[in-house]
């Protein structure tokens, strides 16, 4: 689809100020962080995961099965869609992978980012690699039980709240109760409104949202909160629960990487699972010759608990350290596209893959942007800027502005000059006229001196006057940009800017390309 009216600039992301070492060094490919990674992504390096990535006929027919069963809640699955849910029984298809939380209508901009730097990453390589296929997914955060960092979103500089007193998995929330939220919003959204009242949990709404929104571009949206994708994790459960080998090995990597210069992103337990049942997402330790879980009178036998794992593996749940070994043990996947402290938190599990024989997918940085509506451009352009400019710290900005409008410093010392030289002249002649009258002469000389120093300061107050317009015209452009001084990506919701432009999501399917690895701009013409 062509969208017009849309200049696309592109600049570093360390030009932004806004990402890590960690994410600068990695772009740049430093030495130091080369035994973090597999596979540095360019289109050549994925034709070597292609041949690493093992996933056989049994896998593939577990996958399927689970997408169809989920699938169930849309009501009509979008034929791009469905196509690529069966194209992943075939053993010449894989996935490229995207996850984040399920939060409320989109939550973020950056969730839509990562969506579809997913989806042009799949466009690319299917033009490179033709007797392939590749199916963009997005990893539904289902068992996240962290509901405050979800239950909220931005739209139009006013936060609306999800408030429910309902516990565990978040995924697993009924959406009965969101009924005040969606009475408080300005206008209807009904994408998300019907997805919200008709669906039987949030799992469900958000796979109903995301199928409406890029259903068209054949996404995949997966929720690993399923029994028969569970009993793939079975083995790392036991291990886990036996060996406490995660912690070790993700520690040891944390440590090499901090005494390189780059803290750790996440921090490990000795047990990296959750216990997982309706209402209930708590920790398990192991105290003694017992595994209890925290909060709660549940506790196990070593024996009894690795029976729990064969029988009911779907009561398991990965935390941040092995939820990345799983998707990547039931899904087909080449690359995991994150942001910032995403990829870096990925280096310290560079280990663990290894030791499970697990090929560790091609890290990708997802798609960032600054968006400038119409309006804003306008704003943009009448202070003389550029839009690459617009990163600088706001008292830089100011400075550069001032040498702009300060061209010279206000003065009437010329026209004084040549008042004085006048008055001079009628002195001389009342002199030779009338010499009383020189008093007078002074006196008037003098009111015009007095004028004219009053209309120099008055003149230089205006200017000044103008000038706080121009920074208070600079404050509210980087405001709207740079909402809290943070990236917009970060704040605004999807629904702030596709409510004034149906076409932002094509809009940025065009601009964004996932391999250059530049910070884009988009702006409205």
């Amino acid at each position: 689809m062509e969208v017009s009216s849309m200049k696309i600039t592109t600049t570093d992301y360390a030009a932004t100020g806004a990402f890590s070492q960690t994410i600068s060094d990695y772009l740049c490919r430093s030495e130091k962080l080369r035994p973090f990674y597999n596979h540095f992504p360019t289109l050549e390096a994925f034709g070597a995961q292609l041949q690493e990535k093992s996933f056989g006929e049994a896998q593939r027919h577990t996958l399927h099965q689970a997408l169809q069963e989920q699938y169930t809640s849309v009501a009509s699955i979008n034929p791009n869609v469905q196509q690529n849910i069966d194209l992943l029984l075939q053993p010449n298809t894989y996935t490229i992978t995207t996850g984040h939380q399920l939060n409320i209508f989109t939550g973020p901009l950056y969730f839509v980012y990562k969506i579809i730097t997913a989806i042009n990453t799949c466009r690319q390589l299917q033009q490179q690699y033709p007797d392939y296929h590749f199916v963009p997914v997005y990893w539904m955060a289902t068992e996240d039980h962290d509901f405050a960092e979800i239950n909220h979103f931005s739209l139009f500089g006013k936060q609306y709240t999800w408030e429910s007193d309902q516990k565990g998995a978040v995924g697993r929330f009924s959406t009965s109760d969101m009924e005040t939220l969606l009475a408080e919003l300005p206008e209807a959204y009904p994408i998300f409104e019907d997805a919200y009242r008709n669906s039987n949990n949030l799992a469900d709404a958000t796979r109903a949202i995301t199928h409406a929104l890029f259903g068209a571009y054949g996404l995949v949206s997966i929720d690993g909160d399923h029994a028969g994708l569970k009993k793939a994790l079975t083995p790392v459960v036991e291990k886990e629960l036996t060996e406490q080998l995660s912690n070790r090995l993700v520690e040891e990597t944390s440590a090499q990487l901090d005494e390189l210069g780059y803290k750790p992103q996440v921090f490990s337990r000795e047990i990296n699972l959750f216990y997982l049942q309706d209402g209930l997402r708590e920790r398990i330790v192991r105290e003694g010759d017992h595994y209890n879980v925290l909060n709660t009178s549940i506790s196990f036998t070593a024996e009894a608990v690795r029976q729990e794992a064969q029988e009911h593996p779907e009561r398991f749940s990965p935390n941040v350290i092995l939820r990345p070994l799983y998707e990547e043990l039931i899904l087909p996947n080449l690359a995991y596209i994150g942001g910032g402290a995403e990829v870096a938190y990925w280096f310290q599990l560079r280990k663990l893959f290894d030791v499970y024989q697990v090929a560790f997918p091609v890290l990708m940085l997802r798609n960032s942007a600054l968006y400038i509506s119409r309006s804003n451009a306008s704003r943009m352009h009448k202070l003389g800027l550029k839009p690459e400019e617009l990163f600088q710290d706001i008292q830089d900005l100011k400075k550069q502005l001032s040498g702009q409008l300060h061209e010279e410093e206000i003065s009437l010392e010329a026209q004084r000059k040549a008042v004085a030289a006048a008055f001079a002249e009628v002195e001389q002649l009342a002199r030779e006229i009338d010499p009383t009258l020189v008093k007078a002469v002074g006196a008037e000389e003098q009111k015009a001196a007095n004028a004219l120093q009053m209309l120099e300061k008055k003149i230089s107050k205006a200017r000044d006057s103008r000038h706080e317009q121009t920074f208070k015209q600079l404050e509210n452009l980087k405001e709207k940009l740079f909402p809290g001084g943070s990236l917009q990506e970060r704040q605004d919701n999807l629904l702030s800017y596709q409510t004034n432009n149906p076409d932002f999501i094509p809009a940025l399917l065009q601009a964004f390309d996932p391999l250059a690895f530049k910070f884009t701009i988009l702006e409205e013409e």
